[in-house]
């Protein structure tokens, strides 16, 4: 440890007295006696001087070196990125700061560790001397809609200690929030109008003492009480699925098995419309890392369009392949009347309809799609619609197979 500077008058003088009696023959009496007096007077005097200015004897920190053998301990056990900066260049960076912006960051310029023009403003700046605390919400760290609150803290030689929590979860909470309120208001506001009409038209004593007026008003008001349920269902997976976004799933999923447990969930619907579903797997392996839920949900979605929007009697076919020895490529491909290539770019969002009264007719909610897209986007896939009107379509969906590729 070093002394302060008010220290270092009282230290030197104890030195240049045991240099006098080493001259002069520090090994006799005299040297003895001079020797115990000085040393008790330079005692003395940085006792006394510790008493009445205990601030003077306060100790810098360790040596660099070992603080930064101290902060690698103290960061790495931390879960949250955190950086020491230290003369414009990441001196320390904790296991979760390395995740987030490379293996490589540690002793690299922090311009290129970051890269965010705010925040490097802020470091860019003399250190504070009253050891300021500042922080500030960014955009666009590790990925571009991600959010973080930073704090930075100076220490007493100037080193920033840089602290990255996310809140992108606790936004996008909000954000969904919002949205299914302003959503849910707008959808359910029809079926729920046609309900209560029912209702009311039922409370007629003329009306509502015919029997077959009766059984056909019942029935119209379940199946509009069914389609607020699937509605209800889809926004709140929507939500779910957009709050966990940014925690990639890494349990180990086989689309294989999923599919067959689809097919038989849907067994009622293909006897239905006399279509067939047919498997070509091509692929090494169909086991991925991912939330088994969210893609079982992700392949029914898919392959009840490819039914509902393909011709009768026709086929509908999953075709799995391998995309290079990292990627696992599979497509949904049904024979329907296709769409329009206008259309095509706006399939993926909320409540879109390519033909708004058919989509009613055949029980969709206009979330499908949508649903379809956040849990690919999840599992840090890729997603491509194309159509050929009169043809059919072809819904294809990349996902990585290590869970490494998921961070």
């Amino acid at each position: 440890m070093l002394l302060r500077l008010s220290q270092r008058p009282l230290a030197a003088a104890a030195i240049v007295a045991l240099a006098i009696v080493g001259a002069s023959g520090a090994g006799g009496p005299l040297g003895a006696v001079l020797l115990g007096l000085l040393g008790g007077a330079t005692a003395t005097l940085i006792a006394w001087r510790a008493y009445f200015f205990p601030e003077a004897v306060i100790v810098r920190e360790a040596p660099a070196e070992g603080r930064e053998q101290w902060a690698q301990e103290i960061l790495g056990a931390l879960p949250e990125p955190m950086l020491l900066v230290e003369g414009g260049r990441v001196a320390v960076a904790n296991p979760a700061a390395k995740q987030l912006l490379g293996r490589w960051v540690e002793g690299q310029d922090v311009r290129l560790a970051l890269r965010h023009p705010a925040t490097l403003e802020r470091l860019s700046r003399p250190a504070p001397r009253d050891r300021e605390v500042e922080q500030l919400e960014v955009v666009g760290i590790g990925q571009a809609e991600r959010r973080w609150l930073i704090t930075i803290a100076t220490l007493d030689d100037g080193a920033r200690l840089v602290h990255l929590a996310d809140r992108s979860e606790a936004i996008a909470a909000e954000k969904m929030r919002v949205d299914f309120v302003a959503n849910a208001s707008h959808e359910l506001r029809t079926p729920l109008a046609t309900v209560l009409g029912f209702i009311e038209t039922l409370q007629d004593d003329g009306a509502g003492g015919d029997k077959e007026i009766r059984s056909r008003f019942l029935g119209l008001m379940h199946g509009e009480g069914k389609r607020m349920q699937t509605l209800i269902e889809d926004l709140m997976s929507l939500s779910r699925i957009e709050a966990e976004r940014f925690n990639a799933p890494r349990d180990p999923v086989d689309l294989v098995q999923i599919v067959e447990e689809v097919r038989a969930g849907c067994a009622q619907l293909f006897l239905d419309r006399s279509n067939e579903l047919v498997v070509e797997n091509d692929a090494r392996s169909t086991v991925v890392p991912g939330d088994r839920g969210q893609l079982l949900q992700l392949v029914r979605n898919l392959i009840v369009n490819a039914l509902k929007y393909g011709r009768a009697e026709s086929q509908v076919t999953v075709r799995f392949e391998d995309d290079g020895p990292a990627q696992l490529r599979f497509a949904v491909i049904d024979r329907g009347e296709g769409i329009a290539v206008e259309h095509l770019p706006r399939l993926t969002e909320r409540f879109y309809r390519v033909d708004a009264g058919r989509s009613r007719a055949v029980g969709g909610t206009g979330l499908g799609l949508a649903i379809v897209k956040h849990i690919v986007s999840r599992h840090r896939g890729r997603l491509d619609i194309r159509s050929k009107v009169g043809e059919g379509t072809i819904v294809t969906v990349w996902l990585p197979r290590e869970a490494e590729q998921l961070s």
